[in-house]
């Protein structure tokens, strides 16, 4: 599967929402919604994220920065 940097994807062995990064080796590199620290995960077990769980994993990062739980 070939998707354009920056698409939202899904991470399916764990459900987490990430932002394509592109090939690393064998694996893909994902960032989370809101930046952090990369994972790299199976391309077979990566999808495109639908319209809801990007905005579901955006408002959870936004909330989470409103407490303060993250910067």
């Amino acid at each position: 599967m070939t998707l354009p940097i920056g698409t939202y994807v899904v991470d399916t062995r764990t459900g987490r929402v990430g932002r394509f990064m592109g090939p690393t080796g064998p694996f893909v590199a994902l960032r989370p919604v809101g930046g952090g620290r990369e994972w790299e995960c199976d391309p077979d077990e990566v999808r495109p994220a639908t319209a809801a769980e990007r905005i579901s994993a955006t408002t959870a990062y936004v909330n989470a920065r409103s407490r303060g739980e993250v910067t």
